[in-house]
C-alpha cells in the first residue's frame, strides 16, 4: 500500500499510479510472486482551479479497456530492468488533454 502526503489529483495522481503499480509489479516478480492489487491512499488531494475544466472532460469520458503490462520473466533484480523488458497490450488512450503545471 502506497501512502500519498500530497496529490495533484489531475497531473501527478495518474503518473503515480502508473509507476507505482509498474515498480510493485517489478519487485513482486523479484521475489517470486505475481502482483495481484496495487492499493493506493492519499493524504491531502486537490485538484488545481487552472485544472477544472480538463477534469470535467475527463469525468466525461467512457472508461476504456484496462492494458495489460508484460514484463521480460527473466529479469529477477529491480536494477536489472530496461525499457525493452516491458510490453504494454491493449493500450488504447483518450485524446491528451493538456493541463498547465500549478506553481
Amino acid at each position: 500500500q502506497l501512502y500519498q502526503r500530497s496529490a495533484d489529483v489531475f497531473l501527478g495522481v495518474p503518473f503515480n499510479i502508473a509507476s507505482y503499480a509498474l515498480l510493485t509489479m517489478m519487485v513482486a516478480q523479484e521475489c517470486g510472486y505475481k502482483a495481484k492489487e496495487f492499493v493506493h491512499t492519499f493524504g491531502d488531494v486537490h485538484l488545481y482551479l487552472n485544472h477544472v475544466e480538463q477534469a470535467k472532460l475527463q469525468l466525461s469520458r467512457k472508461p476504456k479497456e484496462v492494458p495489460v503490462m508484460k514484463i521480460n520473466p527473466a529479469k529477477k533484480c529491480v536494477f536489472d530492468f530496461a525499457y525493452e523488458d516491458f510490453e504494454l497490450h491493449n493500450y488504447d488512450p483518450h485524446p491528451t488533454i493538456k493541463a498547465p503545471i500549478a506553481v
